[in-house]
């Protein structure tokens, strides 16, 4: 396999070594994303010691959902950034 980047059939991405790559990504979007992962993950390690300390079940159920609507969150930008970019790209170009 080359080193080549090759364009993906929705032009938002390039296949790199055998990996697809985005390529229409807002730096301030990654950036915003990048934090709000950091942050679950400090939320996934609070519970992990929650549950180490046997604290209440319904305060690590609430912690849970917390952080599931914090990573929904993040899913849900991926995605409008998906349909801003690469969907309305294969529309215009008819790969869609």
């Amino acid at each position: 396999m080359t080193n080549e980047a090759i364009p993906a059939a929705c032009g938002c991405a390039v296949v790199e070594d055998g990996e697809r790559k985005a390529v229409g990504v807002d730096a301030e979007i990654k950036e915003r994303n990048l934090k709000r992962l950091r942050r679950i993950e400090g939320q996934v390690r609070g519970l992990q010691r929650m549950v180490e300390e046997d604290r209440y079940c319904a305060d690590i159920m609430t912690q849970i959902s917390s952080v599931h609507e914090a990573l929904r969150s993040v899913g849900r930008e991926l995605m409008r950034n998906h349909l801003k970019h690469c969907a309305t790209a294969a529309i215009r170009s008819g790969d869609a």
